[in-house]
C-alpha cells in the first residue's frame, strides 16, 4: 500500500486547502515530518486514517471536532488521499458531520451528514465505485487487508506504548498484547469453557437430585400404605448401615405387593356380604312401594266415581256453545255492515253540506268536477312562465345593489393603491445603505472571532508567566536544598572513613602486626571518633535525604522547562501584547459585528416588507380591472332582462283572474276540487254501504235456521268467552285422562302383584323394620368400600413404585454420560484458564499471546542487532513465576557483549527508544504477516530520537535506511535538530493565528 496524494481542507489546524504530493515527498525513500508543537504534525496522520476509514485513532475519534475552528464558517472539511494497493489505484474523499450556518435554522446552522466518495482509476480515467460511507470502507478493508487498529499499528507506528510495554512487568502485558493482536475470542473460548463445565456440573447435579426425588418419593407412597416396616433391613440384608438406593426401591416395591393382595381379599370378602343384604333390603322397599301404589290408586278410583254428574253437564253446556260459535262470523258481518251504513251517510251528509258553504252545486258535484280540472291544467300550464319573471325582478334587483357596491369598493382601492405606491418609494430608499453593511458580516464574525481568541490568549499568557515565576523561585530553593545536602552527605562519608581508621587504631597493640600494613610498630594511630554504627546511620540518613532532594530538583527543573515552553508558545500566539489594547481590540469588533447582524436584519426586514408591498399594489391593480369588466357585463345584462320583464307580466295578467298570482288562483281551484270530490267518493260510499247490509242478513237467516236457533239473540247468548270454554274443554280432559291412567294403573304388573299378596296376607315391613334393615345395609356397604378403598390405594402404590424403579433405573443410567463429560470439562477448563495442573498457570489467551510476543520478539531482535551495533537481542521468556503467579509473558535484553540476560527495564532512556522503536517495527512485521502478507509501502514512524546519542541516532537510522529496501518510503516524525540536518527531503508544518499550512522542501534539490 501507497500512498500517492493527500488534500485537506477546513480539516484539524487547517484552515484552507493544503496538498501533499507523497510521490515527491517519498522519492528519495526518507523523508521528515516537522514542525513546531501543536503546529499539526500528528493531524497530518490523522487525515489519511480518516480518509481511509473514517475516523482518527486514539483519543480523537469525536468527529464533532475534527472541523478545523480557523476556517470560514461555510466552508467543509474535506480530506483527499489518493493511494494504490494490489496494483490498483483510488481516490477516496470524505466529509465528516459538521454544521453548517443556515440563515433559516432555528439555531442558526443545518447539520451536513458525513460523505464519501471512493473512485478507482481504470484504463487512465476515474470510476466512482461508491458514495456510500459503509460500502466504501468495506472495500478498502478489502483491498488493504486491514482494519483501521491494525492500519494504525502497522503502518503509524506508536512509539508511546511500546516504550511503557518494554519496561511493564510481564505481568502487565497482558492487555496491550490483547489491544495490539485482538485475542479477546480466545478470552471467549476460556469463557465458553468455563460455561461448558458449569453446565455440565448443573446437568450431573441436576442428575443426583432427580435420583433422590425419586428415592424420596417411593418412600413418601410406601408410606402412604401405613403400616410397620421393622423387618425392612433384615429384608434388605444391609442392617443398620441402610442398603443400597436400587435395592431399597425393590424391597419397597415387594413389600407393597404383599400388603395389596391382603387387602384385596379382604376387599372381596366384604362386598359378597354388601350384595346380600342390598338385594334383601330392595326386596323390602319394592314391597312397601307396590302396596302404597294401590292404595292410592283405590282413592283416586273413589274420587273420579264422584264426580261424573258434574262431568256430564259440562260436556252438554260446551256443545251448545260450540253450535252457537259456528253462527259467529255471520253475526260480525251483520254489525260490521250496519256500523259500516251509519258512517257512509255521515260522510256524505257532510259533503253536503261543505258544498253548499263553498257557493258549490251539491245537485250534480261529478260535472262541476270536470270543469275544475280542465281550468287547473290551463293555468298549470304557465306557473313557469311566472317563476321566470321572478327570477328576472331577482336579478335586476341583485345587479343594482351590486353596481353600487362596486362604485364604493373603485374609490376605496384608489386609495389604497396611492397609499402602498408611497410606501414602496420610501422602502426602496432604506435598501441601499443596509445592503453596503450587510455585505460585511463574515469579515466582522472573523474579526471578533480572532479578538476574541486574542483576549483568551492573553490571559493564558499572564497566568503562564505567573506560573513561570514560581516555577523559577521553586527550582532555586530546590538547587540550593540540594547542595546542601550533598555537602553534607559527603561530610559525613569522609567523617565515616575517618572514624574508621580510629576504630582500627585503637585495637592495636604493641608488638602486634597491624592488620593494614603488617608492620608490628605504631607510631601514630587515629584518634577515635563517633561509634562506626552511629556514623553509618547518619550517613544513610544524609544519603536518603539528598536522594530525596535531587528527585525533588527533577521534578521542578521538569515544571520550569514545561513553564518556559509554555510562555513561549502563548507569546507566539500574541500573548504578550496589551491586555487593555486586546480587550479594546475585542470591544471594537464586538460593536462592529453587532453593527453587522442589525444592519443584515433590517436588510431582511425591509425586503420582506417591500416583497409584501409590491404584492399587494399587484393584487389591487388586477381586483380592479376585473371589477370594471364585470360592471359593463352587468350594465348590458339588466338591459335585456328589463324587457323580458315587461313581456311577460302583460301575458300572465288575464290568467291570474284577480288573484295576485297564479299560484294563488291554482290554491282556491284545488280547494275546489277537494270538495267535489269528497262529494262525489261519499256518495259512492254510501251505496255500497246499502248494499252489504242487505247481503249480511240474509246469509244470517239461513244460518240460524240451519242450527237450531230461532233468533240472532239466542245465539249470542249461548257463546262462551274464550278462556271460559277452554276451562271447561280441559275439565272434561281431565276427567278422560284420570279415568284411562287409573284403569292402566290397576293393570299393571306392581298393582295385580300388590292385591294378590293383600289377599294371601302377605304384608310390608313396618317402617321400624325397614329402617334397620337399611341401618345394617349400610354399614356393611361403609365396610365395603372402605376396604376397596384400601386395595386400589394399595395397587395403586404397587404401581407407583414399579414406576419409580423404572424410572430411578433409566435415571442412574443416563446420568453415568453427563458425569464423565462434566469431569473432562472441568479439567478442561481449569487447565484453559490456567489453574489445576497448569504448572506455568498461563491461560490459553496468555498462551496465544506468549505466542505472537516470541514472534514479536524475534522480528524485533533482527533490527536491535542492527542499532546496537550488534550488542542487544530481545528475546521472550516463559519462566514460571514466583509465589504461584502467572507466566508467560516475560520479557528479557540479551546483552551479547557480557552473554548476561537481565530485564528490560535496566535500559537507558537511548537503548529504551531502539529497542521500543525494534519492538514497534517486529510487530508491524509480524501484523503484516498476518493481514496476509500485504505490502505495505509507506510507513511513519513517530517522535522519539532525541533521546538518542550521535553514535546510537547513527545506528538508527541506517536500520531506518533499510525499510527503503524494495522501494518502501519511510516518514520520520520528529523535531530534532540534527534530523533536520540529516534528511533533506522535508514536509515542515507551519503554525499561525489563521491555521497551520504545509510545504515540501528539498535540500538535495536546492
Amino acid at each position: 500500500m501507497r500512498i500517492h496524494r493527500l488534500d485537506i481542507e477546513a480539516f484539524g489546524p487547517f484552515a484552507g486547502l493544503q496538498s501533499i504530493d507523497f510521490d515527491q515527498l517519498g522519492a528519495q525513500g526518507l523523508f521528515l515530518l516537522n514542525g513546531a508543537t501543536g503546529a499539526g504534525k500528528t493531524s497530518v496522520l490523522d487525515a489519511i486514517c480518516f480518509a481511509l476509514y473514517g475516523s482518527v485513532p486514539g483519543a480523537r475519534q469525536d468527529g464533532k471536532r475534527l472541523r478545523s475552528d480557523h476556517a470560514e464558517p461555510a466552508a467543509e472539511p474535506r480530506v483527499v488521499c489518493e493511494f494504490s494497493a494490489r496494483g490498483r489505484r483510488f481516490e477516496i474523499t470524505r466529509s465528516p458531520a459538521w454544521d453548517r450556518p443556515s440563515a433559516r435554522g432555528r439555531k442558526g446552522f443545518t447539520t451536513q451528514q458525513a460523505k464519501t466518495l471512493l473512485r478507482e482509476r481504470v484504463n487512465g480515467s476515474w470510476e466512482e465505485k461508491t458514495s456510500r460511507n459503509d460500502e466504501a470502507g468495506m472495500e478498502i478493508g478489502d483491498v488493504l487487508g486491514m482494519d483501521r487498529e491494525q492500519f494504525t499499528r502497522v503502518v503509524m507506528l506508536p512509539q508511546g506504548d511500546f516504550a511503557a510495554f518494554l519496561r511493564s512487568k510481564a505481568s502487565d502485558r497482558l492487555d496491550l498484547l490483547q489491544k495490539l493482536f485482538g485475542t479477546q475470542r480466545f478470552e471467549a473460548i476460556e469463557q465458553q469453557l468455563a460455561l461448558q463445565a458449569n453446565a455440565a456440573r448443573a446437568q450431573v447435579e441436576d442428575n443426583r437430585n432427580v435420583l433422590e426425588l425419586l428415592v424420596q418419593r417411593a418412600e413418601s407412597e410406601y408410606a402412604q400404605l401405613g403400616i410397620e416396616e421393622a423387618d425392612t433391613a433384615d429384608l434388605d440384608g444391609q442392617g443398620s448401615s441402610g442398603p443400597a438406593p436400587e435395592l431399597r426401591l425393590g424391597n419397597l416395591e415387594a413389600l407393597a405387593r404383599a400388603e395389596s393382595l391382603a387387602r384385596q381379599q379382604a376387599a372381596g370378602t366384604a362386598d359378597a356380604v354388601r350384595l346380600h343384604l342390598a338385594d334383601k333390603l330392595t326386596s323390602a322397599r319394592e314391597r312397601v312401594q307396590r302396596h302404597a301404589k294401590l292404595d292410592a290408586a283405590t282413592r283416586r278410583r273413589e274420587v273420579l266415581s264422584s264426580s261424573a254428574g258434574e262431568v256430564r253437564e259440562t260436556r252438554e253446556r260446551l256443545g251448545r256453545h260450540r253450535r252457537a260459535a259456528v253462527l259467529g262470523g255471520q253475526l260480525d258481518a251483520v254489525d260490521r255492515a250496519t256500523n259500516a251504513l251509519g258512517l257512509a251517510g255521515s260522510t256524505a251528509e257532510s259533503a253536503t253540506a261543505k258544498l253548499r258553504a263553498a257557493a258549490l252545486d251539491p245537485s250534480d258535484p261529478g260535472t262541476s268536477l270536470a270543469r275544475i280540472h280542465e281550468t287547473m291544467a290551463v293555468v298549470e300550464a304557465r306557473i313557469g312562465d311566472e317563476q321566470k319573471l321572478e327570477d328576472i325582478s331577482a336579478r335586476l334587483d341583485a345587479l343594482t345593489l351590486a353596481a353600487g357596491q362596486r362604485e364604493s369598493a373603485k374609490a376605496e382601492r384608489a386609495l389604497a393603491l396611492a397609499g402602498l405606491r408611497g410606501e414602496a418609494i420610501a422602502l426602496e430608499g432604506e435598501l441601499a445603505p443596509l445592503e453596503t453593511a450587510a455585505v460585511g458580516l463574515p469579515v466582522r464574525e472573523g474579526e471578533a472571532a480572532a479578538a476574541g481568541n486574542t483576549v483568551k490568549t492573553v490571559a493564558r499568557y499572564a497566568i503562564a508567566r505567573d506560573s513561570l515565576a514560581a516555577a523559577v523561585k521553586r527550582h532555586a530553593l530546590a538547587r540550593a536544598l540540594s547542595q546542601d545536602l550533598r555537602q553534607l552527605w559527603l561530610d559525613l562519608r569522609e567523617s565515616r572513613l575517618a572514624n574508621a581508621a580510629g576504630e582500627l587504631a585503637a585495637k592495636l597493640r604493641d608488638g602486634d602486626a597491624c592488620p593494614v600494613c603488617g608492620s608490628a610498630e605504631h607510631p601514630s594511630p587515629a584518634a577515635a571518633g563517633l561509634t562506626a554504627l552511629a556514623l553509618a546511620e547518619e550517613e544513610q540518613s544524609a544519603h536518603e535525604r539528598y536522594d530525596a532532594s535531587e528527585h525533588e530538583l527533577l521534578q521542578a527543573s521538569a515544571e520550569l522547562a514545561s513553564a518556559e515552553q509554555e510562555v513561549a508558545v502563548l507569546a507566539a500566539q500574541g500573548g504578550d501584547i496589551d491586555p487593555k489594547e486586546a480587550a479594546a481590540a475585542e470591544a471594537r469588533a464586538k460593536d462592529a459585528l453587532a453593527s453587522a447582524r442589525s444592519a443584515v436584519e433590517g436588510l431582511e426586514r425591509v425586503k420582506a416588507d417591500l416583497a409584501r408591498t409590491a404584492e399587494r399594489i399587484s393584487r389591487l391593480e388586477e381586483e380592479q380591472l376585473r371589477e370594471d369588466t364585470a360592471a359593463a357585463q352587468a350594465e348590458s345584462t339588466m338591459v335585456l332582462l328589463d324587457e323580458q320583464r315587461e313581456a311577460l307580466d302583460a301575458m300572465l295578467g288575464g290568467l291570474r283572474d284577480g288573484f295576485d298570482t297564479l299560484r294563488s288562483r291554482i290554491e282556491a281551484l284545488t280547494a275546489q276540487r277537494d270538495l267535489l270530490q269528497s262529494a262525489v267518493a261519499a256518495g259512492v260510499q254510501l251505496e255500497r254501504a246499502r248494499e252489504a247490509v242487505d247481503d249480511a242478513s240474509t246469509a244470517l237467516d239461513r244460518a240460524l235456521s240451519a242450527n237450531g236457533f230461532e233468533t240472532a239473540e239466542a245465539a249470542r247468548l249461548e257463546i262462551l268467552d274464550e278462556q271460559h270454554a277452554a276451562r271447561l274443554e280441559e275439565a272434561i280432559r281431565a276427567a278422560e285422562t284420570e279415568n284411562a291412567r287409573l284403569a292402566e294403573l290397576f293393570e299393571s304388573e306392581d298393582l295385580v302383584l300388590a292385591a294378590k299378596e293383600a289377599q294371601i296376607g302377605e304384608v310390608p315391613l313396618t317402617a321400624v323394620e325397614l329402617a334397620a334393615l337399611e341401618q345394617e345395609a349400610g354399614q356393611s356397604e361403609e365396610t365395603a368400600r372402605r376396604l376397596a378403598l384400601s386395595a386400589g390405594l394399595a395397587a395403586r402404590t404397587v404401581t407407583s413404585l414399579a414406576a419409580i424403579r423404572s424410572q430411578y433405573e433409566e435415571a442412574a443410567d443416563a446420568g453415568r454420560g453427563p458425569r464423565e463429560r462434566a469431569r473432562v470439562l472441568n479439567e478442561l477448563a481449569e487447565t484453559a484458564r490456567g489453574a489445576g495442573d497448569n504448572g506455568y498457570k498461563m491461560s490459553l489467551n496468555s498462551y496465544v499471546l506468549a505466542a505472537r510476543l516470541e514472534q514479536v520478539a524475534a522480528a524485533a531482535s533482527e533490527r536491535l542487532i542492527a542499532m546496537s551495533d550488534g550488542r542487544y537481542t530481545l528475546q521472550h521468556t516463559d519462566a514460571r513465576a514466583a509465589r504461584g503467579a502467572k507466566s508467560g509473558l516475560g520479557l528479557e535484553v540479551v546483552d551479547e557483549w557480557t552473554g548476561q540476560r537481565r530485564d528490560t527495564a535496566t535500559l537507558s532512556g537511548g537503548e529504551s527508544f531502539m529497542a521500543s522503536l525494534a519492538l514497534a517495527l517486529g510487530l508491524a512485521d509480524v501484523v503484516q504477516h498476518e493481514a496476509g502478507g500485504v505490502d505495505i509501502e509507506t510507513l511513519f514512524v513517530d517522535e522519539g530520537f532525541g533521546s538518542l546519542d550521535k553514535q546510537s541516532l547513527e545506528q538508527v537510522m541506517d536500520a531506518l535506511e533499510g525499510l527503503r529496501d524494495g522501494g518502501r518510503v519511510v516518514g520520520l516524525v520528529s523535531h530534532v535538530a540534527e534530523m533536520k540536518q540529516r534528511i533533506g527531503s522535508q514536509l515542515q508544518v507551519t503554525k499561525n493565528r489563521n491555521g497551520s499550512t504545509v510545504r515540501i522542501v528539498d535540500a538535495a534539490a536546492a
